[in-house]
């Protein structure tokens, strides 16, 4: 045995570090806390005071259940107390950002849950039907647009500038994909006109034809149409009916200028104009 007073045979650092005689062996042989001599002729390992902080970081590391590669990265670069002390701050910064997000997706993830079952329960209700409609000639000012449908609020603002004493009736949109696009989405924000208008470059008046159409109130969140276009496509199928776009969107009620409002009370008519079998 060594007569270095400074060393200590592995059942006192044992007590000294908390660390089982065994994990201190696996330690060691997995170059975590390795000894600071070990005795050629019986293999006896024994440790300095300067591995104790190392020590009680790992036991105190593990009782957090944190695993032996989390354990050796956190170690990894650390030359004295004051590096590993400040790698464990650096640590514990980033897992409290952590808890922070997760706390953030919790309660995005109990909003979700809140707004699909309210959802369910108003298309189980069955407030809204079916209806094939004719729909007369209208007299627009549309601005057709390429780009994300959240940009369709920007379009009806800037017809609202140009023409809004002109208009007669509500906001609608035309969407001319038959399909979801996301950044390169084809539609036409409107607003009903009273009567001819001049407009500015980029807004077009003109009259939509009749046309013969499907219609379904949406009840709900536009986020939520999905749940609408199932019912009304399935419906479409179920009557062999051919849609033909572009299909309409009409917003009966939703936010207003100032005020959202309540989006579970906010009405959309969707009207895919169709050809008969």
């Amino acid at each position: 045995m060594p007569k270095d007073p400074q060393l200590f045979s592995i059942g006192e650092f044992s007590q000294i570090s908390g660390l089982s005689v065994k994990a201190l062996r696996f330690y060691d042989e997995n170059g975590l806390l390795k000894p600071a001599q070990v005795d050629a002729g019986t293999g006896y390992r024994f440790y300095d005071a300067a591995a104790t902080e190392r020590a009680w970081v790992i036991a105190r590391l593990r009782e957090l259940q944190f695993s032996l590669g989390d354990i050796a990265a956190i170690l990894a670069g650390c030359g004295d107390e004051a590096d590993l002390l400040e790698h464990l701050a650096r640590q514990r910064r980033a897992v409290e950002e952590r808890l922070r997000a997760g706390r953030k997706v919790a309660k995005a993830l109990a909003q979700m849950i809140a707004a699909e079952r309210a959802a369910a329960q108003l298309a189980a209700a069955g407030k809204f039907t079916f209806e094939e409609k004719l729909l007369p000639p209208l007299l627009v000012a549309g601005l057709r647009m390429k780009g994300r449908y959240e940009e369709c609020g920007r379009a009806f603002s800037t017809l609202g500038r140009a023409l809004g004493r002109h208009f007669a009736g509500k906001p609608l949109c035309l969407y001319y994909d038959g399909e979801f696009r996301e950044d390169d989405a084809d539609f036409e924000p409107c607003f009903p006109l009273r009567g001819p208008a001049a407009a500015p470059d980029g807004i077009v008046v003109r009259t939509l034809p009749a046309t013969r159409c499907l219609s379904l109130i949406h009840q709900g969140p536009y986020r939520q149409l999905g749940r609408s276009y199932k019912r009304i496509l399935a419906e479409a199928r179920h009557r062999e009916f051919t849609v033909t776009p572009p299909t309409r969107e009409v917003y009966h009620k939703g936010p207003g200028l100032i005020f959202k409002g309540n989006a579970q009370n906010y009405l959309t008519e969707i009207q895919l104009p169709f050809a008969a079998p």
